[in-house]
């Protein structure tokens, strides 16, 4: 056999030191930050086959309701996917992570009642193209729920978030952008918007570059 036959395919996303390093401050932010509820709200009422993308260390699988038949977690980085992994045996719901891209995901075409996004789009390489495949995914009717950070509305904060992502942000964080507009983007994807709110992580203390977020739900169209 070949040594080429015999290589281990490179992950989507290699990001080692930020896994690990998101793997424990996630769980913080979670218990201490007031993140845990957020998960809950983002995945009330939901039913049926649901895809996540990007699901990190797994966060999300507790808060799932037992309404939900089936969801497929899609993670590319290694350690973040096997802690996912862990994460789903102890869920509530069947949960199977897999990797994959959010930009190439590997199922089939309006295959889900729903798809959720948690604190990914900052990260994806290319955003326009994986909300072209979440509305791939997704029945007609389906819908998107979404929990993101984003661009401040502030002129001081959002200049300093610009500037951030140009230089070093993206390099510390495992490829994550401050100053994107997940709403902007949902809606010229193809998703009409149900309802949203806006709403400061933490809510007290210091403002962030991360501070700006917004939870919802969209349909396709």
């Amino acid at each position: 056999m070949s040594p080429r036959s015999t290589r281990v395919p490179r992950d989507a996303v290699h990001h080692p030191l930020f896994a690990r390093f998101y793997a424990r401050f996630s769980v913080s932010a979670d218990e201490k930050g007031g993140v845990g509820p957020l998960r809950t709200e983002l995945l009330s009422g939901l039913s049926g086959r649901v895809i996540e993308i990007g699901a990190g260390n797994g966060l999300n699988f507790a808060h799932y309701p037992r309404t939900v038949s089936e969801v497929v977690a899609i993670e590319p980085e290694r350690h973040l996917r096997q802690l996912a992994a862990d994460a789903a045996l102890r869920a509530d719901v069947p949960v199977d992570v897999v990797p994959g891209a959010a930009e190439a995901l590997p199922v089939k075409s309006e295959a889900f009642d729903a798809a959720v996004v948690s604190l990914v789009l900052c990260s994806v390489r290319d955003v326009p193209r994986a909300l072209a495949e979440l509305h791939r995914v997704l029945r007609p009717g389906g819908e998107l729920r979404f929990f993101e950070h984003g661009a401040a509305p502030g002129r001081g904060m959002a200049r300093a978030q610009r500037a951030l992502d140009r230089t070093v942000w993206p390099r510390l964080f495992g490829g994550c952008h401050t100053a994107r507009d997940p709403l902007a983007a949902i809606e010229a994807a193809g998703f009409e918007r149900i309802a949203h709110r806006s709403f400061l992580v933490p809510e007290k203390g210091p403002r962030l570059p991360t501070s700006f977020c917004v939870l919802g739900a969209a349909r396709r169209r």
